[in-house]
């Protein structure tokens, strides 16, 4: 799928690699998630409420349409978190894990 951002400027910062998904996603250093994600994949997430995907909507923190999770099943805005080396990403929110009390 090709991105819905594209990169017309500021090229020459360093590359950074995270995992969203699972799969490898290459952004520069000083992006956030959310220009990583729809540089590289198109979409921030699938919709908590129907079948469609969603791609972000205010881009300043304020709407709540832009939250992925890490792999811990923590919520990040990605609009407002830098993208960095080593995150793994989801865009579905992870199934909770319980503690084994048993």
């Amino acid at each position: 799928m090709s991105g819905r951002f594209v990169r017309l400027g500021e090229t020459e910062r360093p590359p950074v690699t995270l995992h969203v998904d699972g799969q490898p996603v290459t952004a520069l250093e000083g992006d956030t998630l959310m220009v990583a994600l729809l540089s590289a994949v198109g979409t921030l997430r699938s919709s908590e409420f129907g079948d469609g995907r969603r791609a972000g909507f205010c881009l300043m923190g304020a709407c709540q349409d832009c939250w992925v999770w890490t792999e811990l099943g923590d919520r990040l805005r990605a609009c407002s978190t830098l993208a960095a080396s080593g995150q793994r990403i989801l865009t579905s929110q992870p199934e909770p894990t319980w503690p084994n009390l048993g």
